[in-house]
């Protein structure tokens, strides 16, 4: 006699909507910190996924502008140790806005002075976006280690004077950074330094990596299982309109790359299909409304 079959958990899937954004992993998972925070655990030993080179980022950005992308990400890791970010800026800037992640260590007046310029030849936008987790080192710190408070300041310092006004980013390890009083008072900490007009992003934290050590992973319930989406829903998901390059092919989002299985393809036209939401950190950006964007 044959067992019944048992019902395996569904979960939903996020719909291809378009392909409006790309990422580009620049820097691999090396960066020259290691937040207690960090999803992907990055650090100046972490070789999971490695630093991509000017010509293979250009291939990529060759197959987008077939495909219709809007806009493009850089991130690690720490972008800037890439030797080759401002020529791959260059090639990105030639037919799309930019945006890059950094935690701003490595910035100094004289590559400041080349974003600017940069930014200057281009009809498209070029941001710089600086995470911080704090208003002032005692906050920061804790999580970002031992004296980057300061170090980070001097690269946000370097940008301004440089005409190059940042988004700062902060997550929720900062206590009290989600609440109106918290963005209050970041925005007045921002003035303080000297950014006239303060930009600020306030991210939810993901409870992946090193910050499932410093804090705590995700419980049972915190998943989509059974759950059906909205097409409102999943317009909102930042899968239904991006994807991730790595040096190890093409991923969901910014997010999965420690994971296989988020891994979709070699090519962006091999990744143009709908993803079934059942990691961990899809439950964060349904209920948080998370978004990598700037």
């Amino acid at each position: 006699m044959s067992l019944p079959a048992i019902a395996l958990p569904r979960y939903p899937s996020s719909p291809l909507t378009a392909l409006d954004t790309l990422w580009f992993q620049v820097a691999g998972t090396l960066c020259n910190i290691q937040c207690r925070h960090c999803f992907i655990s990055s650090s100046p030993t972490n070789h999971a996924h490695e630093m991509m080179s000017l010509g293979t980022v250009r291939r990529f950005l060759a197959e987008a502008a077939t495909l219709g992308v809007k806009e493009y990400y850089f991130t690690g890791g720490e972008p800037f140790l890439n030797r080759e970010l401002p020529e791959m800026l260059e090639a990105t800037l030639a037919q799309g806005p930019a945006t890059v992640l950094t935690n701003a260590l490595l910035i100094r007046p004289e590559t400041a002075r080349r974003l600017r310029a940069l930014a200057d030849a281009t009809e498209y936008s070029l941001d710089i976006r600086v995470s911080i987790d704090g208003w002032d080192a005692a906050t920061n710190d804790l999580v970002r280690g031992e004296g980057t408070f300061d170090r980070i300041l001097a690269g946000v310092a370097h940008l301004a004077e440089a005409g190059v006004n940042p988004v700062l980013t902060v997550t929720e390890a900062c206590e009290g950074a989600a609440t109106a009083p918290g963005r209050t008072r970041l925005l007045d900490f921002l003035r303080t330094i000297g950014l006239r007009q303060p930009r600020l992003k306030v991210m939810p934290l993901l409870r992946l990596g090193a910050e499932a050590e410093r804090t705590r992973a995700y419980r049972e319930w915190e998943s989509l299982v059974g759950r059906t989406l909205t097409a409102e829903e999943a317009e909102a998901l930042q899968c239904s309109s991006c994807r991730m390059v790595t040096s190890r092919g093409v991923y969901v989002c910014p997010i999965l790359i420690d994971f296989p299985g988020a891994r979709m393809a070699a090519s962006l036209a091999g990744a143009l299909r709908p993803f079934e939401l059942s990691y961990r950190a899809c439950y964060t950006c349904h209920e948080q409304g998370l978004s990598c964007r700037t």
